[in-house]
């Protein structure tokens, strides 16, 4: 029998021992791990610290122990599988947060993971396009993946058999292909193509709305663009879309329409391929999201004139509708859309009142949202452009519905709002509004605005505003006037609106422009109402008359006020029927209420009769004839049983007439008839030149005649005007009562009555009591020369000492009137 070989056994190697079980708590040591050679060590330590990273308060710990680091080095091609897989899913889990996305890219992380994309194990690739996804989120990393040739790998991905990495593919495409160098690479890569095989694919539904989302990224370049539509992408792109009744779908392509459109060359492939039709049929679906989309590309769209016109046509109505709709962010869109409509297209603005817009722009002056308060106004701005539309705005109730826009924080509907004010204000009516509203003095506080445009607006709808007397004196009440001159002082600030609105201010409120200004241009046509009050410093508020007429008499200089209503409207007033079987006659609102307070003996209605004790002048009764034959044959006792009767119901009614009357100043019946003399005797006259002598000659007459140089100190007229002031108990003054007057009084005088006949004079306030007015004549003709028309000469007009001598401007005898 054969020997029996004993076989040897290899001794183990020494540096091998039993499997040992290690447990650990601590971070650190499961790093340390991460340094061993073992695979299994390894995957088990990648494990624990993955499980421990998904807990968010030990993040930084890891962080600090320089984890990614460790797990970056497993990525290497010699590395096994499982090792990656391991890895890939710590570090995609850490790559959440900023801090460690900027860690992985300063340590050179990108380059493995975008080469482990190519991996043959699926969670491999999985968790390496998270860990992109996650670090193209920040710029650095999203400009580098470019030049690592990060497409052709990812639009391979497209192709996996596993939606979730498909899915993650084209979310990462769709934030690095938001840069135009990507966007090139993807179509160089025909990534367009792929996408849109995708959109055709039924079985990719689940990926439809992230390549819409990439395409709508790469449709923003003219080149993608046209390459699109060259292949017929484009078309099938909006049938596409059309045809989808996924909302999300529609959503995503209403905005890659929008982002694309920015473009103008985009703008007009999109209108050769009718994209109006597919937006206007977007605006009818039933979600917000989706009408919100696709009236922000209907925005995008109007820059491009023939789309402007196609939505004129069809899309308004629709629009028009969703500003009633309860979502503040589908009314806001919508609004922007009109207003991006209705600019320069005097067409749209008027098919939005044809589709009964007015109404819901008014009450979307009132919204939540600031975008969508400003853009009512801009509509309503652009609608006012045409007369019978800003009518139609106007008996809305714009101008109220405006007060609040008014008293924004937020700048751009402060300017829009303003805007507003100036393009609607033009109109008597919508002012009156607007100043009943409230609406003047957060208008006013624009002014103040450090946003150049908001002050522009503000000055503009000031200006617009002060075109007619009374809102000009509330504007100037508000201060108005001084916030003007302070801007008209600042290089910086002001503007040709601010200047303009200014000098409107004052040609509208003649009594605050004299008084500060001391100068009334031949335009400046003096009205009842005025009052020269004196010389005031800037930033000093002129009161109003019926204030001034409050007031006690003082010693201050007598306020010279012009009011010569005719005798049949101060009638027509107080002649108003009562209530009441007695006929009455009560005191005029044109007379001051200071009279009823005792404090004033101001001319009243002639029809006051002149026994009537001092304590009854406001109010009294007045039998009427029919009246007194009823009470003729009847006792004592029932008749003053009916006077007292009158005498109650007269009190009341006189009581109720003042609360609700306006009040207006006494008229000035004096003044009246030197207007109609001054019609009768000086119109007639043929020349302008015998007209002024003829009038300063009238003038002079009425106010003391000519006084003679060297006697103007005899001449009392300050003695005369006290004597008025005591009289009627008041500063107030009106100018028929002055009969011994100076400069000033005969100046303001000549320019009233040349005013009302049609003399063009202005009006000069100097020093010392001075005032003159300046007219301008044409000279004759020299002698022996025919047929040469000179131009007008300026004169000053002498009222005190040669009244009607007409003394050239500029010389020395009119600087000596002016100085004496």
């Amino acid at each position: 029998m054969g020997k029996k070989v004993k076989k040897e056994v290899e001794p183990p190697p020494k540096d091998v021992f039993d499997p040992l079980l290690i447990e650990s708590k601590t971070a650190a040591t499961v790093v340390l791990m991460l340094s061993s050679p073992e695979e299994e060590v390894l995957a088990k330590a990648c494990d624990a610290i993955y499980k421990f990273a998904s807990k968010d308060d030990v993040k930084k710990l890891l962080r600090e122990l320089d984890v990614t680091n460790a797990l970056l080095s497993h990525l290497v091609p010699e590395e096994d599988v499982v090792i990656h897989e391991f890895a890939t899913l710590c570090l995609a889990q850490m790559a959440v947060e900023y801090t460690t996305k900027v860690q992985i890219f300063e340590q050179g992380g990108l380059e493995p993971l975008i080469r482990l994309l190519d991996s043959p194990d699926p969670d491999v690739k999985k968790n390496s396009v998270e860990c992109i996804y996650l670090l193209v989120q920040d710029f650095q990393s999203r400009a580098a993946v470019c030049e690592l040739n990060v497409i052709p790998p990812l639009l391979e991905l497209l192709k996996s058999e596993y939606p979730v990495i498909q899915l993650l593919a084209l979310k990462t495409l769709e934030v690095i292909s938001r840069d135009r160098g990507t966007r090139i690479i993807l179509g160089e890569n025909q990534g367009l193509d792929c996408l849109l095989k995708i959109l055709e694919t039924n079985e990719f539904n689940d990926l439809h709305v992230e390549a819409l989302a990439v395409l709508g990224n790469c449709l923003e370049d003219v080149h993608a663009m046209q390459l699109i539509q060259q292949t017929g992408g484009l078309k099938k792109l909006l049938s596409f879309v059309g045809d989808s009744t996924v909302p999300d779908i529609q959503k995503n392509a209403a905005k890659a329409i929008a982002k694309a459109a920015y473009d103008s060359e985009n703008r007009k492939i999109l209108n050769e391929e009718e994209v109006e039709n597919c937006l206007i049929n977007l605006l009818e679906i039933d979600n917000d999201g989706v009408k919100v989309a696709a009236s922000q590309a209907i925005s995008a769209m109007c820059e491009d004139l023939s789309s402007k016109r196609a939505f004129g046509l069809q899309g308004i109505p629709q629009l028009v509708e969703l500003l009633s709709s309860n979502n503040e962010e589908v009314k806001e869109a919508a609004v922007i859309a009109l207003a991006n409509l209705t600019t320069a297209s005097p067409s749209n603005s008027s098919a939005v009142a044809e589709a009964e817009g007015i109404e819901p722009l008014v009450k979307t002056l009132n919204a939540q949202r600031d975008g969508a308060v400003a853009n009512a106004a801009a509509v309503l701005t652009n609608m006012a452009t045409q007369e019978p539309l800003r009518l139609s705005v106007q008996s809305h109730g714009a101008m109220s519905a405006l007060t609040e826009p008014l008293r924004s924080t937020s700048s751009p509907v402060q300017s829009r709002a303003g805007l507003a004010v100036a393009a609607l204000g033009c109109d008597a009516d919508a002012r009156a509004e607007l100043r009943n509203a409230g609406g003047l003095g957060p208008l006013v506080d624009l002014l103040h605005s450090k946003n150049e445009e908001v002050r522009r607006n503000a000055c503009w709808a000031v200006m617009v505003c002060a075109s007619d007397e009374l809102t000009a004196v509330e504007l100037c009440r508000l201060g108005a006037l001084d916030v003007l001159e302070e801007i008209n002082l600042s290089t910086g600030r002001k503007n040709k609106f601010s200047e303009a609105a200014l000098e409107k201010l004052l040609d509208n409120n003649l009594s605050q422009k004299y008084s500060q200004m001391g100068y009334l241009s031949s335009s400046n046509v003096i009205t009842d109402g005025f009052y020269d009050y004196g010389q005031i410093k800037p930033g000093i508020k002129l009161l109003s008359l019926e204030e001034l007429s409050m007031q006690e008499l003082t010693d201050r200089r007598a306020i010279i006020f012009i009011n010569a209503k005719p005798r049949e409207d101060v009638l027509a007033v107080e002649e108003k029927p009562q209530n009441s079987s007695y006929e009455q006659t009560t005191l005029s609102p044109s007379v001051s209420r200071k009279s009823s307070r005792e404090k004033s003996s101001l001319m009243v209605s002639p029809v006051e009769e002149k026994q009537e004790p001092p304590g009854r002048r406001s109010s009294f009764s007045k039998s009427s004839s029919k009246e007194k034959g009823l009470r003729k044959g009847k006792g004592k006792k029932e008749e003053e049983k009916m006077i007292d009767g009158t005498q109650i119901i007269s009190k009341v009614q006189d009581e109720i007439n003042q609360e609700n009357a306006q009040w207006q100043p006494p008229p000035d019946f004096i003044l009246l008839d030197y207007i109609n003399d001054a019609s009768k005797t000086i119109l007639p006259l043929t020349t302008t030149r015998e007209q002024v002598v003829a009038l300063a000659q009238f003038v002079a007459d009425k106010m003391g005649g000519a006084i003679e140089r060297d006697k103007l100190h005899d001449f009392s007229w300050e003695l005369h005007i006290s004597e008025i002031e005591y009289e009627l108990k008041s500063n107030v003054v009106p100018i028929g009562k002055v009969k011994k007057g100076t400069f000033y009084h005969r100046a303001l005088l000549f320019k009233v009555i040349a005013d009302r006949i049609g003399i063009g004079c202005s009006l000069v306030r100097g020093e010392y009591n001075r005032a003159w007015n300046e007219v301008k004549l044409v000279d004759d003709s020299p002698q022996g020369v025919t047929g040469l028309l000179l131009p007008p000469q300026e004169y000053i007009v002498d009222l005190m000492f040669e009244p009607g001598f007409l003394m050239k401007q500029g010389s020395a005898e009119a600087d000596q009137y002016k100085r004496i």
